[in-house]
């Protein structure tokens, strides 16, 4: 068992931190909000610290999960900073959604201390998290990952190693651009079997079981067609990653017209007040 830090107390990161301690890790957490890092060490009885650099005193493995990449270098650096506080040979594993460019440059920063780095989005959602079934993507050298895969074990049905640092990060960019372009087509489809006069579920019963199929079908059909959307990740935040992903397509010459079309299709569900809806909330602007 470990000594861990977890920076980072929101949807995702407070049940992944409950898996660690769960699983027998010494685990200590920060979060901006103290009443949140309080509170979830009263609920799993570890430990919380006032800063990052505290929470990662004496820990072999850091983990954070934030929100953007401003958030990602106040929780990494300065005097009161995760790094500051890591001894050497200690890994930092980032599993927020952020752009490549500031990973590779905290984990520059990283290593110039001695310190592993390995950036690990997760996909999965906030029911992921909390049922430890999450898909972890990696990227960091193959020592690095061999030491910390078995942490992440506890809140993983997945955890690959996808190539060097920055690795992750592009495939969770990869994972997004394919969501995007999957709902919006399931919230054509659905509208169009509605505005047809066809029974929804019906239809989802019939198609589901052919190519059409996906987890977003089964799992969001119901809610999509009643226009609930309080399932967890917040549109707010996939406007944040498909702006990652398309800064990142330029810099490789990478094509993404239907990923941009898509983006300014969520920014209109900002416009109708909707930013804080789950993504399935693309089918409103249609019914």
């Amino acid at each position: 068992m470990a000594k861990l830090a977890f920076l980072g107390m929101g949807v995702m990161g407070a049940p992944m931190a409950g898996h660690l301690k769960a699983a027998g890790h010494d685990v200590t957490v920060f979060n901006r909000t103290a009443a949140k890092a309080q509170a979830w060490a009263d609920r799993h009885g570890g430990a919380w610290a006032d800063t990052p650099r505290q929470a990662a005193a004496g820990a072999e493995f850091v983990m954070a999960c934030v929100g953007n990449d401003d958030d990602l270098r106040q929780v990494c650096l300065g005097p009161e900073g995760a790094f500051a506080g890591m001894s050497p040979k200690a890994v930092f594993v980032d599993h927020t959604t952020v752009s490549a460019a500031v990973t590779r440059e905290l984990a520059q920063t990283a290593q110039a201390a001695g310190v592993g780095y390995v950036d690990a989005p997760i996909s999965g959602g906030q029911a992921g998290a909390e049922n430890g079934q999450l898909s972890v993507m990696c990227g960091g050298t193959a020592e690095d990952f061999g030491r910390v895969a078995p942490v992440i074990d506890a809140y993983a049905k997945i955890c690959r190693l996808l190539g060097d640092v920055g690795a992750g990060q592009i495939t969770k960019m990869c994972n997004q651009i394919a969501i995007a372009g999957l709902v919006q087509a399931l919230s054509e489809s659905l509208a169009f079997a509605k505005k047809s006069g066809l029974d929804i579920a019906n239809v989802v019963e019939v198609i589901s079981q052919g190519a059409a199929g996906s987890w977003q079908m089964n799992n969001r059909h119901k809610t999509m067609d009643q226009g609930h959307f309080e399932h967890g990740f917040a549109v707010d935040w996939m406007r944040k990653d498909l702006a990652i992903c398309l800064a990142a397509a330029d810099e490789v010459g990478a094509s993404l017209p239907v990923t941009a079309l898509i983006d300014q299709f969520y920014k209109d569900v900002q416009r109708m007040g909707g930013g804080r809806w789950d993504t399935s909330s693309l089918i409103a602007r249609l019914v």
